[in-house]
């Protein structure tokens, strides 16, 4: 067996270059055979061995990179992503326990997250999107939860309120603070002296109407996914937009099979063509 203490030293990986040379960097150091991690944790917890603690997170970088990857949705740079996983590794290995077992990374992979979640939460928008516990669960999982690019009808809003343990209305909230676009709170350098220049901290909260800032995110995340909805919706041919529109987009919503009767197809052709136009219409909100 291999012991992995006494190999030959390899210098730290260091992001602050480029990221690409980072990662190929990472990639060229091994992963440790359980035996040897173990000796390793062993080393630092006993005897505060603080070259095993460096071999430790540097033999483990590689689980940083993969799992900050699945956080590339929220429009942050991935080296940012990477650097807060490589803090939330460096505290697992701290707290590491050789004892219970396991694989290091088994336990680290919780503190990386951990670390991840927080600097998006405090990044991802000038106005902080998730405050309570209940509002971050929902803030990391809405993605996952929702089964189709349209607005949510009444049951799934339901399903996923039921699932995650909040309120409907918390969904709703959620989902469209996560599609609007960032708004400056504050005026532009150069702007300064333009009368006709809009700001919002220029007005003060009314306790007559609504806050302001809730009307501009709401209109403004209707504006923009109605916008991307209706210019992808004319890529369809007429049938399918007319089948999707007397589906979803009418109060007395059409079946499958007056559908079929209406155009002499069956209620699964019918249902073909409707997933189909759904399909193209999420390919073609999401390359906009």
């Amino acid at each position: 067996m291999t012991n992995t203490i006494a190999v030959r030293e390899m210098t730290m990986p260091v992001l602050s270059g480029s990221l690409d040379s980072y990662m190929q960097s990472v990639r060229e150091i091994p992963v440790l055979p359980k035996a040897d991690e173990q000796a390793l944790a062993v080393q630092l917890r006993e005897h505060g061995d603080l070259e095993a603690a460096r071999k430790l997170i540097m033999h483990n970088l590689r689980f940083v990179i993969k799992v900050a990857r699945g956080y590339s949705g929220y429009g942050l740079p991935l080296a940012d992503l990477v650097q807060e996983g490589n803090v939330g590794l460096m505290k697992a290995v701290k707290r590491f326990d050789p004892s219970v077992n396991v694989r290091l990374v088994s336990f680290a992979v919780h503190w990386i997250r951990a670390e991840i979640h927080e600097f998006i939460l405090k990044n991802w928008k000038i106005v902080k999107v998730a405050t309570t516990k209940a509002q971050r669960k929902l803030f990391f999982n809405l993605r996952s939860k929702k089964k189709r690019l349209a607005w949510m009808n009444e049951a799934e809003v339901k399903d996923i309120a039921s699932d995650l343990g909040v309120t409907s209305k918390d969904v709703l909230e959620m989902e469209k603070r996560m599609s609007g676009q960032d708004i400056g709170f504050d005026l532009s350098p150069g702007q300064e002296d333009d009368e006709s220049a809009f700001h919002p901290s220029q007005y003060l909260e009314s306790e007559l109407v609504t806050d302001p800032s809730e009307l501009t995110e709401s209109a403004d995340w209707q504006d923009h996914t109605q916008g991307l909805f209706k210019k992808a919706l004319e890529t369809l041919d007429e049938r399918s937009k007319d089948i999707l529109a007397k589906r979803w987009l009418t109060d007395k919503k059409a079946t499958l099979q007056e559908l079929a009767d209406s155009y002499q197809v069956s209620a699964e052709r019918i249902r073909q063509i409707e997933s189909n136009a759904i399909a193209k219409l999420k390919v073609a909100v999401t390359a906009s």
